[in-house]
């Protein structure tokens, strides 16, 4: 983790900007500095938000404060997400923070697909920061990790703002393992226009086995990290369905994982069967019709493939990506990111 302060001033900046653009379009910029912080690369963070400064947007007007009386009524009210990072912000300055991510959690949970679940995977990113602290002696509560603290209210709040519950979709015959069960996801009929006309055309999900409750917390934790490295290795040879839709496949699975260990162990079945259907959701709506051969990324090291390749192509996506392959380290995992350095185009 970042120790220079480069992230906190980082975060300050980006708090004073608002978490979409165009009114659809997700700010990536904390998630994107985040992983460059974590994976050593600190002096790239400002530099990478400087070409980044024209996709950013000033924050939004307040509309009408949210409360512990009316919070249901603003539920999935894009209009309100100042209201919600306001509200927010005021809980994890009152309690500690995971205290408010335990009650939030279960709330949040059913209606993980809004915003493309960038929003989840934003919190997935601020807990990281914050665990870490946590592992550094610090209690995560001081003044130290304040815009870390921050950073939580703001991915909460968005969360909160674009939450989109869906029918459950019918279920399919099942799949032993994620790999197979994500193999067997039918692609939607009709594969045009973005993610909101998309998603609603998931009417069918086959039953992945490993992901259905009730189950032991530990054997929940097990899956969810199956189904991380499943959704990465696919990229490799499926990603040319969409190169940047397809990454939230692996990328909202693995901020659902990485926070976890703040969570009640109750409630890590129940993050298990989000983290399926939201995987399972997007490979539907963005699956090519065939795969393409798998290229080996040959003696290319993980820090190689983050430091020259990624940090240097700037994508927010394929950042993230790597940031979630090197979680893995494996071979096929970094033959991912390198798809993704291939398919997306560069940050310049």
């Amino acid at each position: 983790m970042d120790t220079t302060g480069t992230l906190d001033e980082a975060l300050e900046r980006l708090h004073t900007h608002g978490p979409e653009r165009l009114g659809r379009l997700t700010n990536h910029a904390p998630m994107a500095v985040e992983s460059l912080a974590v994976h050593g690369q600190a002096g790239s963070v400002h530099r990478w938000l400087d070409l980044y400064a024209d996709r950013l947007e000033d924050f939004p007007a307040l509309h009408t404060p949210v409360s512990d009386s009316n919070w249901q009524a603003a539920l999935g009210d894009p209009r309100r997400a100042a209201d919600w990072i306001a509200y927010f912000t005021r809980l994890v300055e009152e309690q500690p923070w995971r205290e408010v991510l335990a009650t939030w959690w279960p709330r949040l949970l059913p209606g993980i697909y809004g915003g493309a679940a960038h929003p989840a995977i934003r919190v997935g990113h601020a807990v990281r920061t914050l665990l870490a602290d946590s592992e550094n002696g610090e209690s995560g509560e001081d003044g130290k990790s304040a815009p870390r603290r921050t950073e939580l209210a703001h991915g909460l709040g968005y969360w909160a703002a674009r939450h989109l519950p869906v029918r459950p979709p019918a279920a399919l015959p099942g799949a032993r393992t994620a790999a197979e069960a994500l193999d067997a996801v039918p692609p939607i009929d009709v594969r045009q226009g973005g993610f909101p006309d998309r998603l609603p055309r998931v009417t069918r999900l086959p039953v992945w086995e490993g992901s259905q409750a009730p189950m032991d917390p530990d054997e929940a934790r097990q899956k969810l990290a199956e189904l991380v490295r499943a959704a990465t290795h696919r990229y490799a040879t499926h990603g040319h369905g969409d190169a940047t839709m397809l990454v939230h496949a692996a990328t909202a699975p693995n901020a659902v994982l990485r926070t976890l260990p703040a969570l009640p162990r109750a409630l890590w079945a129940p993050s298990l069967h989000a983290a399926w259907t939201a995987s399972a959701a997007v490979t539907s709506m963005y699956a090519p019709d065939a795969p393409v051969p798998y290229a080996s990324p040959g003696s290319i090291t993980p820090e190689e493939v983050f430091d020259e390749r990624a940090t240097a192509h700037g994508d927010e996506h394929v950042i993230k990506l790597t940031d979630t392959a090197l979680d893995l380290g494996d071979e096929q995992a970094l033959a991912a990111a390198l798809r993704a350095i291939e398919l997306s185009e560069p940050l310049v």
